[in-house]
């Protein structure tokens, strides 16, 4: 039996959306991941169409450097047997800007993936986010929503996304790492967090070394460090909330 999640009117009541998912901010495992790209646009962007206008313009005076590309936005989401599937529109990033601002994020999903990386001396490491991004100075593994670069043969392809996205960010390539067997998911707010850990035969320091010297040659300037995560304080950085669920998991069960 799945349990769906599916676009409602505005005024619907939301609260039963992940009926049947465990509970929000807490880590599971889940079988698989199947994501199909419909083509058109989202009901979400063809209604809310002045409001993302409007919205934009407030976020780009607030912050000039933001570019409105695009994203993958779900509009259904299943949990079943078989993982998570669900379907989804290539969205601007301004439609997704917007919906991330409305207090119950109706009308739309968000599903993004984590490389969980791991040192060998049993430290997580992720990075902090430069002061012009829409996360500034937030911690969280190098990371990016799906785009239509992910997009094979019509599905999104997610482990793609976390190679090309954590070899952009800090010069690491995940076929230097051990990949661990299973995927695992988190749900908070509408967003569903995929993850994968990653273990790479090098110590914490020595791949906040390596991620700081691709920082000097990167492209894109999107970070602003690198951080050795040691304990599930939540205190100890500033984390997106996304990763305060991943934390929790990973030290209470003593990293693998």
């Amino acid at each position: 039996m799945k349990t769906n999640l599916n676009v409602k009117s505005p005024n619907a009541d939301f609260s039963d959306d992940f009926a049947g998912w465990p509970p929000e901010a807490t880590v599971f495992p889940i079988a698989g991941v199947d994501l199909k790209i419909l083509p058109g646009t989202h009901p979400f962007v063809a209604a809310e169409e002045a409001a993302i206008r409007e919205n934009w313009v407030r976020e780009t005076a607030a912050n000039p450097a933001l570019f409105d590309g695009r994203l993958i936005f779900q509009q259904r989401l299943s949990l079943g047997e078989d993982g998570i599937s669900g379907e989804g529109y290539v969205t601007p990033f301004s439609a997704f800007m917007h919906w991330r601002r409305q207090p119950q994020r109706q009308g739309g999903l968000h599903i993004f993936a984590y490389p969980v990386l791991e040192s060998s001396d049993g430290a997580l490491v992720a990075i902090r986010m430069g002061a012009h991004t829409a996360n500034p100075g937030q911690v969280y593994f190098a990371a990016g929503s799906l785009e239509p670069e992910d997009i094979v043969d019509g599905r999104c392809d997610v482990e793609a996304n976390m190679r090309r996205e954590v070899l952009e960010e800090t010069g690491l390539d995940l076929s230097d790492s051990v990949a661990g067997q299973g995927l695992y998911a988190s749900h908070a707010r509408r967003t569903v967090t995929l993850m994968r850990l990653f273990r790479f035969d090098l110590t914490a320091d020595e791949m906040v070394e390596r991620i700081e010297a691709h920082m000097l040659v990167a492209e894109d300037k999107e970070i602003a460090g690198a951080v050795a995560i040691r304990s599930a304080d939540h205190e100890a950085n500033p984390y997106n909330v996304s990763m305060l669920p991943v934390l929790d998991w990973y030290f209470g069960r003593g990293g693998v």
